[in-house]
């Protein structure tokens, strides 16, 4: 491919800080029963993106095992959304190498594709469909048997809670019953690899729970679900494996355990690994509070 984005060999005055990978036996070089391994679910090499002068994504290495319930953490704008873009094919990396089960991702876009689900940050929806021709409309664009179609989309909408509104336009539905549809189209294949971009963001404590419950029964079944997120305690209560990123670059990475070492929680350690630990909060702000002006 002639624009292919090629492996960068140097980074120049960008080099990352020091990183801390936590390895474990339930890590990518693990396999069930001592047997071989087979492919991470995702493997990264020097991923690269620059949007005018701005590095948004510096040099990332990053293996993610199979079977995992994955969250990728960061502070806002530390580069989780254009990771997840350019590792599912929807935007193109300056530079830089991704497989998702061994197969690349721009030099085999159709295998990939039909490997994946995903639900974006920004989700864009056929809105004068109802939810029901929606699902219907992408399991055809999938390749699936009509009536297969018909099967997964029924019990997709009951257990995500949208049987009752499955006639009603996809643009009246609210935020969560928009996650919710969303996921319904990422899983109507039954991808191996689920990549969902703040998916609890702007989601009523209902939605949140069917969809966290829908999640955890798809990981049990072997498959991988990566997610991103600022919050840690949602991550904390879901993950078993983490990838912490800051300014573009993978700070940590490994069973959450691991990643969380000594701290009382994941948030402790999250704000000691992108250099917040100390940060004041608010000292300065001594006129702000109750009693009026001053």
């Amino acid at each position: 491919m002639a624009n292919e984005p090629e492996h960068i060999e140097e980074r120049g005055a960008s080099a990352p800080p020091q990183r801390t990978t936590a390895t474990s036996p339930g890590g990518p070089a693990a396999a069930p029963g001592g047997g071989a391994a087979g492919p991470p679910a995702v493997r990264i090499q020097g991923l690269w993106k620059k949007f005018g002068e701005q590095i948004a994504v510096n040099g990332i290495d990053l293996t993610l095992p199979a079977g995992r319930f994955i969250g990728l953490v960061g502070p806002n704008g530390a580069g989780k959304t254009t990771t997840l873009s350019m590792v599912t094919g929807l935007l193109r990396p300056d530079a830089g190498l991704v497989e998702i089960g061994g197969h690349d991702v721009w030099k085999d876009p159709v295998s990939v594709k039909s490997r994946i689900g995903v639900l974006p940050e920004g989700l864009r929806l056929f809105e004068r469909l109802s939810g029901r021709e929606l699902l219907g409309y992408i399991g055809r664009l999938r390749g699936l048997p009509g009536d297969e179609v018909d099967k997964r989309a029924a019990q997709l909408l009951d257990v995500l809670d949208l049987a009752g509104s499955q006639h009603k336009l996809v643009v009246d539905y609210s935020t969560g019953m928009r996650k919710k549809i969303g996921l319904a189209a990422a899983l109507l294949h039954n991808p191996e690899v689920l990549f969902l971009d703040e998916p609890f963001e702007g989601v009523d404590p209902v939605s949140a729970q069917t969809i966290r419950g829908v999640l955890e029964r798809y990981t049990t079944s072997g498959a991988t679900v990566i997610f991103s997120s600022h919050v840690m305690e949602l991550v904390e209560s879901l993950c078993d494996w983490v990838a912490v990123i800051a300014a573009g670059q993978i700070r940590a990475d490994g069973p959450l355990a691991e990643v969380r070492g000594a701290a009382p929680s994941l948030q402790d350690a999250f704000l000691e690994l992108v250099g917040a630990g100390d940060r004041g909060a608010g000292a300065n702000l001594d006129w702000l509070g109750g009693g009026g002006a001053r």
